[in-house]
């Protein structure tokens, strides 16, 4: 288009078509004055702020500050209203202006936060971009109501042999993950996520307060693994505000409620409870909130409790999906009757208990299968386990009564003995190596194994190579009797007699071995 000479009437025209064109579009324009509310703050400290104005400022309401830093509105005083921040407190000051922002703390839901590793608020922590997720929940929601619940039934298998034959966990279950630092929580937590892989489980895996060091490394398993994929990961670190840190299971279980109203399964871990009582009792103090027991504000028992009845199995009318929590929780000198463990024990539906004890005998995982139980039970375990392991849980606890019994006494009767070595080679079984969950079908090949004896000639130190026999012959030769265990049939007497038989086959060489030994 040729340019147009301002002295021309082409001009003169175009200049009015413009300038009607601005004149249609400002008379649909209503000027409308919107109110803003804006506080100032009058203290700051570390992780809190008090803040002077915002009258009408609602209960856990988001804030923003300057340099963008945003608050939550927590206690609500007549004079002054107590913000826990949610940014670094060192860059705000007494003076500076607070400003509402007329909605709740929410965090981004949705299909695209899959494999990404974000912070309570929804920012991204993997530097691959914003998070482009366009719908946004609030953090606290209301638990389902009864009506909408259906019974715990259907098993979610753990890969972990201890724990899916003797302390079973459930989709839609709430199972405490309980022991002292250092006793392999975490690892069990994320060999349940590994063991998702191809039953379309959706993994939430929440890190309240670790240090950096331990959340890479749990991150850098499960892509090692191929496990981030399918998987979200909320991150509040140690060095992380308190605010942030108390947020996060909040965060992470809404993320987890989008996909169960989807219809889908969802597994939730929170690493770990006790960091995020710690947090909510900073916060209480700071703000001061008079305290209770060990310091704790009289309501952290609903500060958990209302978290953790979140987890549930939904009817079909209400979408089918489950969310099954596995929160963890730390304790000290083996002491479950402190306050927090035995907050949340009365609030799960069982708990996972590990002894320091056990895992420094190389008992690994070191599951005290005598203080574990699973309030569930048997009504979320695959019919397979019910027939093999129905009474090992009682033939175990009785093995180790007998082992401590049996130190103080050399003279042992035969059937004494044979007991003693018996549960000794169940021991042996209920070992297992870090980030290899076990399918079902091979835990239920060697379960059998030990229960009918097939393990009583071997040597102990070769009960890993028979049973590593045993799966294999297992997978490879009673293909058809593996999809059966998984499909949830009821196993008879001749398929466990089959069982036994493959298994006896398949450790023939190692009892041989034995008996050339002794000759």
């Amino acid at each position: 288009m040729p340019p147009v000479n301002s002295s021309t009437p082409d001009f003169d025209r175009l200049l009015d078509e413009t300038f009607g064109i601005f004149d249609s579009v400002l008379d649909d324009q209503t000027p409308d004055l919107t109110p803003v509310e804006v506080g100032k703050i009058t203290s700051v400290s570390r992780g809190v702020a008090q803040v002077a104005g915002l009258p009408n400022v609602q209960s856990e309401e988001l804030l923003r500050f300057p340099g963008n830093v945003l608050g939550m509105a927590f206690n609500l005083d007549p004079e002054s209203i107590g913000v826990v921040l949610l940014d670094e407190s060192d860059r705000l000051s007494a003076g500076e202006e607070a400003r509402r922002t007329c909605r709740v703390l929410d965090v981004p839901v949705g299909e695209e936060l899959l494999g990404r590793i974000i912070d309570p608020v929804g920012r991204p922590r993997d530097h691959q971009g914003p998070v482009p997720a366009t719908l946004r929940r609030p953090c606290e929601r209301p638990a389902p109501a009864i009506m909408d619940r259906d019974p715990v039934q259907v098993p979610l298998q753990t890969g972990l042999k201890v724990v899916d034959a003797l302390v079973p966990v459930g989709r839609g279950q709430r199972e405490l993950i309980l022991g002292d630092r250092q006793t392999g929580k975490t690892a069990i937590a994320l060999d349940t996520i590994i063991n998702q892989h191809d039953t379309g489980v959706i993994c939430i895996y929440c890190a309240i307060a670790q240090r950096t060091s331990a959340v890479a490394g749990v991150i850098a398993g499960l892509k090692e693994r191929n496990a981030l994929d399918r998987c979200v990961v909320v991150v509040a670190e140690g060095n992380s505000p308190p605010g942030l840190q108390y947020i996060a299971p909040y965060a992470a279980t809404t993320i987890g409620e989008y996909f169960m109203e989807q219809g889908r399964d969802v597994l939730v871990i929170y690493d770990d409870l006790t960091a995020h009582a710690r947090a909510y009792r900073e916060l209480s103090l700071l703000l001061r909130r008079p305290p209770g027991r060990e310091a704790f504000p009289g309501d952290i028992f609903y500060v958990h409790s209302r978290l953790l009845e979140r987890a549930t199995h939904l009817r079909e009318q209400a979408g089918g999906g489950s969310l099954t929590a596995l929160p963890i929780a730390e304790t000290e000198a083996q002491n479950v009757s402190a306050y927090i463990p035995t907050n949340l024990i009365s609030i799960t539906d069982g708990q996972i208990y590990l002894s320091p004890d056990l895992f420094q005998k190389g008992q690994l995982p070191a599951v005290d299968v005598g203080r574990s139980v699973s309030r569930v039970g048997g009504k979320a375990q695959l019919p397979a386990y019910r027939a093999v392991a129905g009474d090992l849980r009682l033939s175990y606890s009785q093995f180790e009564e007998l082992e401590a019994f049996s130190r103080f006494g050399s003279r042992l009767d035969e059937e004494t003995r044979q007991t003693l070595e018996r549960g000794r080679r169940v021991r042996e079984v209920f070992k297992q190596s870090q980030g290899e969950p076990l399918p079902v079908a091979e835990q239920i090949a060697v379960l059998v194994a030990v229960t009918r004896g097939v393990f009583d000639q071997i040597p102990v130190e070769e009960i890993a190579r028979a049973s590593e026999a045993v799966r294999s012959a297992m997978t490879s030769r009673a293909a058809e009797l593996c999809e059966e265990i998984v499909a949830g049939r009821k196993l008879t007497q001749e398929q466990i007699g089959t069982i036994e038989q493959l298994a006896r086959e398949s450790v023939a060489e190692f009892v041989k071995d034995e008996a050339a030994t002794s000759r």
